[in-house]
């Protein structure tokens, strides 16, 4: 009795697409928390007023006063609001397509640690933000936009695009 080679499956190919998958599935969470918190920030109307202004204003009063997150509060987010909060939503809703369509994953994945960072600098730090900063350099460094997207399509069209490789 012999076997189908090519029905048979080898331990690393079973392992590679357990791991495909499993960066896939991470994506599509990741995607939908930006979506998320993209349709929050649109729905509450955070570019368009002051409510950034006051969630910064309240994590400043809680922060020692000599710290980094409250100078980058006090020099940068606090006075520019209006920009940081028309980059934070806009690019929450560019991560949230790319990474739920496939397309440009990996430079989207940089903005996400762009955001992501910025988040921290204003000490807006939780639980959850080391995962996330895990997860970009993740998307960053994988081809997941290759594997189940729209990447793999646009980069045979346009080969020497970076931002579909």
């Amino acid at each position: 009795m012999s076997q189908d080679l090519l029905t048979t499956q080898t331990p690393p190919d079973k392992w590679r697409r357990i791991g495909i998958g499993s960066v896939l599935a991470l994506r599509y969470g990741f995607g939908s928390f930006f979506l998320y918190g993209a349709y929050h920030k649109t729905v509450c109307g955070w570019m368009t007023s002051p409510v950034m202004r006051e969630h910064f204003a309240k994590r400043l009063s809680e922060l020692d006063p000599e710290s980094f997150s409250a100078a980058y509060l006090r020099h940068f987010a606090i006075p520019w609001y209006r920009p940081v909060s028309i980059v934070l939503t806009i690019g929450q809703m560019f991560v949230a397509a790319s990474m739920l369509l496939g397309v440009a994953v990996r430079p989207n994945a940089a903005l996400s640690l762009f955001l992501l960072m910025n988040i921290s600098a204003g000490a807006f730090f939780n639980p959850s933000m080391p995962p996330f900063l895990v997860a970009a350099v993740l998307f960053m460094a994988t081809p997941s936009g290759q594997w189940f997207g729209l990447d793999k399509h646009l980069h045979a069209k346009y080969p020497e695009s970076p931002l579909f490789r």
